[in-house]
């Protein structure tokens, strides 16, 4: 053990002669940290703002068979059907707690770029925003029914221009006063919201997109699923709303886990090629050094060890400077991609722990890998080659 340590501190101290070597092995893998961390960052954070979205005790119900909110169409008296079933929950003035709500898709410009993107502009019924208890009017206040007057959620005034309250919406021919902004930490701070009836006028549409209900609690679920279901006037298909939202990333995160590893394979079978070039060169350059250790009584293990304690060094170096930029970089940067519905979502990179962990365990796993060889190498070379080649 003490033969080891010997001569990894020898190694250690040697590393400013062939700095340049070093720093091959720490920069490509703190790039290769560095990517995959960012993608499964951006991938966790759009995960967690859908996820987030909903609660196990409201129902969404849409047209059987659409999937989606913009694909679905409910008429008048499906939506009273729907909203009227048993095990919706009564507000205090006896109504059930039910909203039907349209979805359209508008543009608008990005704070970014000026280009236009897709944005969810929602009409809402005064239910819809009684039972969401985790919306708060941030600043102004909100839409008065009858009126063109909208709501934008915190996470779009970030992303797209023209969003302040007091400013004016241009959409379908009609001016939309912004008289507040939203919060409420999910993937609806990425929309605009106004009263149904009105947007219902405005975009010639007689039905609701998807209904919006209160159960009494979440027990009463699967009554009232059951409920729907009998009922051989409608037509529908009811979720959890917290399981509606969190299916939506679906796709995508099997788009980012494809991603991730073919990024992964491509970038980890170069950085093992780098650390071994690299520990191989550095393994010649000390030749008459190993050779010298070896004829003094070094034996081949203390050797082996020594190259790929410095080789996983290097490699626990670079994973550290990774997981570092990518945390100061990116940790909770705010972005806008495509959701399920062709609309931008605003969501922010989550750089977590396990994350960090995990690209730094893979820069030491490759860190091992490159050095291996070249270790072993260095332990079974005889000591008159090893002077040969000095």
């Amino acid at each position: 053990m003490n033969a080891t340590l010997e001569i990894v501190w020898i190694n250690l101290k040697a590393i400013p002669q062939r700095l340049g070597l070093s720093l091959v092995i720490v920069v490509g893998l703190a790039g290769v940290v560095g990517v995959l961390t960012a993608l499964l960052a951006m991938s966790r954070g759009f995960e967690a703002t859908l996820t987030a979205t909903g609660r196990a005790d409201r129902a969404i119900v849409l047209r059987a068979g659409s999937q989606a909110e913009l694909n679905s169409g409910l008429d008048r008296d499906s939506q009273l059907l729907v909203g009227r079933a048993p095990g919706v929950l009564r507000g205090a003035d006896g109504q059930p707690l039910a909203s039907g709500e349209m979805l359209v898709i508008t543009e608008l410009p990005l704070t970014r770029s000026g280009t236009a993107a897709n944005v969810s502009f929602r009409g809402v019924e005064p239910a819809g925003l009684a039972m969401r208890s985790e919306l708060k009017i941030v600043e102004g206040r909100s839409f008065e029914p009858g009126l063109r007057e909208v709501i934008v959620g915190k996470a779009a005034t970030r992303q797209f221009d023209g969003l302040a309250v007091g400013g004016t919406l241009r959409l379908r021919g009609a001016d939309w006063a912004i008289v507040g902004i939203f919060a409420t930490g999910d993937s609806h701070e990425s929309e605009v919201w106004t009263d149904l009836t009105t947007a219902q006028s405005t975009f010639n549409r007689q039905g609701v997109s998807s209904v919006l209900v209160q159960l009494e609690n979440e027990a009463a679920f699967d009554a009232y699923a059951a409920a729907l279901k009998q009922d051989p006037r409608l037509n529908v298909d009811v979720e959890r709303e917290v399981d509606y939202f969190s299916a939506q990333t679906e796709n995508f995160r099997r788009q980012i886990g494809v991603l991730s590893g073919v990024v992964g394979v491509i970038m980890g079978i170069g950085a093992i090629f780098a650390a071994l070039n690299t520990m191989f060169a550095a393994v010649a350059a000390r030749a008459r050094e190993i050779a010298t250790l070896r004829a003094i009584g070094f034996g081949g293990m203390p050797v082996l060890a020594s190259v790929l304690i410095e080789a996983m060094l290097l490699a626990l170096a670079g994973g550290l400077l990774g997981a570092a930029l990518v945390w100061l970089v990116f940790n909770n940067y705010a972005v806008t991609t495509l959701g399920q519905g062709f609309t931008q979502v605003v969501f922010q990179f989550r750089v977590t722990a396990d994350l960090l962990v995990t690209g730094v365990l893979l820069s030491l796993a490759i860190g091992f890998i490159g050095g291996l060889w070249p270790a072993l190498r260095a332990a079974r070379l005889p000591v008159t080659v090893a002077l040969r080649e000095a």
